[in-house]
């Protein structure tokens, strides 16, 4: 599979690099799922070789990890508290990795890729629990 990727990156003369060809079908990548709080609501996409991948799209459970206990609960999501990934994200309520969600159990960050795991964990963050 080839990528664009070094073409950001300039020759050592300073020049721009160009691209030696456009990018096939298959190495191009899907819409992002942007998943969302809502009623559960799962896509399945075709990966390269015939894989499936399992994107959330919406989802109002998260598979929560207390690290001081080391014990995993599935509790439900109330909001969106902050999404540094995006700023739009950020205003839309969109959870990407990173995400820090509030939960029934307290603020989470999660540690997942939802859009490509199909599923949300969390850690609870420290000193922001629900007493």
């Amino acid at each position: 599979m080839s990528t664009h990727s070094s073409l950001r990156k300039r020759k050592l003369t300073g020049g721009k690099k160009r691209a030696y060809r456009a990018k096939k079908k298959y190495e191009l990548a899907g819409y992002p799922a942007e998943t969302i709080i809502g009623e559960p609501k799962r896509k399945i996409a075709r990966c390269i070789g015939g894989n499936i991948r399992v994107k959330a799209l919406t989802e109002k459970f998260a598979s929560v990890t207390d690290q001081r206990t080391g014990q995993t609960q599935k509790v439900g999501i109330t909001r969106v508290i902050r999404n540094g990934a995006n700023v739009d994200y950020n205003r839309r309520g969109v959870i990407t990795k990173g995400t820090e969600i509030d939960t029934t159990l307290g603020h989470a960050k999660v540690t997942s890729r939802p859009g490509a795991d199909g599923i949300i964990n969390a850690v609870l963050i420290a000193g922001k629990e629900k007493q």
